[in-house]
């Protein structure tokens, strides 16, 4: 497993309330936790273990990404404020493929107000606005995967 997904895995570990993280990759298993096995302090809340099995990466083809949307993009990010992938996974800007978009550029949300879904491990989970504002750009595609703390919107 490349270091630099361990480091971004002790990252996780840190910024959120998981007491052990636990990954498969292949035959690889790294395991991460906050206290020396079977030892956790009395004070310390019991937290639930995250089990996370992924897949040996792909190849996929992503088409690229053309010079004027990717300047329009940063441009946008400059602007207003990013809303950021909070796990690994599936984006899908509707509900189901017939009903219509959740959010679309222009559109005014406030806090709380579902974005989009990423599924993740068989779970839908909603992404919501962390801040009231317009919709300056939609900047994942549906049915493409998403990583952890990737830009999904800019709201303004």
């Amino acid at each position: 497993m490349d270091l630099r997904k361990i480091k971004k895995l002790i990252d996780l570990l840190e910024e959120s309330n998981l007491a052990e993280l636990e990954i498969k990759e292949g035959e690889e298993i790294v395991r991460l936790s906050r206290f020396p096995k079977g030892m956790a302090p009395s004070f310390a809340p019991q937290v639930p273990v995250a089990h996370v099995q992924v897949e040996a990466p792909r190849a996929t083809e992503r088409a690229p990404d053309s010079g004027a949307a990717a300047a329009t993009a940063a441009a946008d990010a400059e602007q207003g404020h990013t809303v950021r992938s909070p796990m690994v996974g599936t984006f899908y800007a509707s509900p189901n493929p017939e009903a219509p978009p959740f959010v679309k550029v222009g559109q005014s949300v406030k806090v709380g107000d579902t974005l989009g879904i990423i599924e993740a491990m068989k779970m839908f989970n909603q992404i919501e606005a962390d801040v009231s504002g317009t919709v300056l750009a939609v900047l994942a595609q549906t049915g493409h995967p998403v990583e952890f703390d990737e830009p999904l919107f800019v709201i303004g």
